[in-house]
């Protein structure tokens, strides 16, 4: 039985020491936003610089309900890019099956087609999508943001369910089939249970991705509000030319919230998720 060499103690503390850097660079800025928002604005460029404020206050968030709509447009945001999610991954499920399980040129043409349309900037199909809403009356309608956001995170999903179902043996499927399962019991019962990692990892993903969209609800609708343009709407309270940082860093708080829980609680399935999904098949 042979030992392993120890580690040196320089490599250790050079990890350390690094890893410590990179936390305060990402953290830093996080614990700034979050400090601007229950700092009264009269004291938000105070000198000496204060890394927690003398009046700590929640009247920014209480300003963003009373008179910003905080409320109405979290709703707005939670119907939107939940039913985005709960559509996209039924409709993603369905096609990285087919993709996987069943091999023609026709298949492998729409997978490169998909694939490709990842490459496309928003900006560069934004005029003709424009077009096509107000031809068909789906402008700045729920109906209409939804489907924009699902084309966004179909790609990605289709992509990572689909390698990982590359590493799923058949013969488990086939297996199913000789005890009587049908087609849609044994995608049901017996292949959508062993996607339940990749699903983690897609489904916490996508809320990030439609949570952080910006450019869709902005440039597709009007009277419909989500919170990642609420930022846009915030109004100048005292002088037409000052920036209510206050409310800025509020706004930014409330939106980043969300993702830090999420990646806090589910970060090693979205790591495990993606490492399977990208690298196995």
């Amino acid at each position: 039985m042979t030992n392993q060499n120890p580690r040196p103690l320089t490599l250790t503390l050079f990890m350390w020491g690094l890893a410590l850097i990179v936390a305060f660079l990402i953290l830093f800025p996080l614990w700034w936003i979050f400090i601007s928002s229950i700092t009264p604005s009269g004291e938000l460029f105070s000198t000496p610089i204060k890394y927690w404020p003398d009046h700590p206050t929640l009247a920014s968030y209480r300003y963003l309900i009373e008179n910003v709509g905080l409320l109405p447009k979290i709703w707005d945001t939670a119907i939107i890019v939940g039913l985005s999610i709960l559509i996209g991954m039924v409709v993603s499920v369905m096609a990285a099956f087919s993709f996987a399980r069943f091999r023609t040129r026709g298949l492998a043409l729409a997978i490169g087609f998909l694939l490709a349309s990842m490459l496309i900037p928003d900006v560069v199909t934004a005029r003709p999508l424009y077009d096509f809403l107000r031809s068909v009356h789906l402008y700045d309608t729920y109906t209409g943001l939804i489907i924009l956001y699902i084309s966004g995170i179909l790609p990605f999903t289709i992509l990572i369910l689909q390698n990982y179902l590359n590493d799923v043996p058949v013969s488990i499927e086939e297996s199913a089939a000789i005890d009587g399962c049908g087609f849609f019991q044994s995608l049901i019962y017996v292949t959508v249970p062993l996607l339940r990692p990749a699903l983690a990892t897609v489904c916490i993903v996508n809320f990030i991705t439609c949570l952080n969209n910006f450019f869709t609800p902005l440039f597709y609708s009007n009277g419909i509000s989500v919170l990642s343009t609420a930022i846009t709407q915030l109004p100048l309270r005292d002088n037409m030319y000052a920036v209510p940082w206050d409310l800025v860093s509020a706004m930014g708080w409330i939106i980043i919230l969300p993702i830090i829980l999420f990646v806090a609680i589910f970060q090693r399935q979205i790591m495990e998720g993606i490492m399977a999904g990208g690298v196995k098949g």
